[in-house]
């Protein structure tokens, strides 16, 4: 017999899940604790083609689950419908949904390029929306669903020259709302994590880059800069954007819809 703590490790045994936008950071980060909850993935991305394998055989065989990969280009509808479609093929279903694929660009409104308002747009927000829609029937009609969606606490509160991505991340909490109402009935959640700055391999980098544009120290950088707006002057790391998404993804969770969940050490407490 299994004990709690076995049980609650492995509470997502049996369950398919996607997550886009995991080939690293948060999206892999999810990933990693969705199987390690017992859950089968489809990790979803950009990258090199050989670390891209390399990631999916270690996470499969560190896990025991099954780990799939799909190139799906979520920039187009037609794709994002098929990585669904394929994975309810492959799988047989699909019963967790984490949107986390995104980009971003920084400029003052006037300056700000149509094409990449239009990129932002289509990735952060309309690929969320394909990708629900594409998942959602089945879902009702198993009455079980699990849909995550990665915004922001940008989701929440706006900063300068942010136009696109700021709109974008207001859009995917509505559209969580909307998806938690029409869900509830049928035990399909639909919930928002929205994160301040995450420690990952991007971030480090930014760091770097700041530090060297501004000539000060990386500890400026991340104080003063980075982290001005969290109180806490601490990074999330990917590993708690991870529990809570398997948390949300769990039985344990299914009163907790609709919601947009800060992971921002009390940025959104100003």
């Amino acid at each position: 017999m299994l004990d709690t703590n076995t049980k609650m490790q492995r509470m997502l045994a049996g369950k398919v899940a996607i997550v886009t936008g995991s080939t690293s950071g948060i999206g892999l980060g999810i990933a990693r604790a969705l199987a390690e909850a017992g859950s089968a993935v489809v990790l979803n991305g950009l990258g090199d083609m050989d670390e891209v394998k390399r990631t999916r055989v270690a996470l499969e065989q560190a896990t025991g689950v099954r780990v799939a990969y799909d190139a799906a280009n979520l920039m187009d509808p037609g794709e994002t419908t098929a990585l669904v479609q394929r994975t309810e093929k492959q799988f047989g279903r699909v019963d967790i949904l984490v949107n986390n694929a995104g980009i971003q660009h920084v400029s003052p409104i006037e300056e700000f390029p149509a094409e990449k308002w239009n990129a932002i747009l289509a990735l952060n927000l309309s690929a969320v929306f394909h990708a629900t829609k594409a998942a959602f029937k089945g879902m009702k009609e198993r009455k079980f669903g699990r849909i995550i969606n990665v915004a922001s606490a940008h989701g929440l509160v706006a900063s300068p020259f942010k136009s696109a991505y700021v709109a974008a991340k207001h859009g995917v909490v509505g559209l969580t709302k909307v998806t938690a109402l029409e869900g509830a009935e049928f035990n399909v959640t639909a919930n928002a994590i929205c994160p301040g700055y995450v420690w990952t391999p991007l971030v480090e980098k930014q760091i770097d880059d700041q530090a060297k544009a501004h000539n000060i120290s990386r500890e400026k950088v991340i104080r003063d800069v980075l982290l001005v707006n969290q109180p806490n002057k601490k990074f999330a790391t990917v590993e708690e954007m991870g529990a809570l998404a398997a948390f949300l993804s769990s039985d344990l969770a299914a009163s907790i819809t609709g919601t947009a969940l800060p992971v921002d050490g009390g940025w959104t407490a100003h």
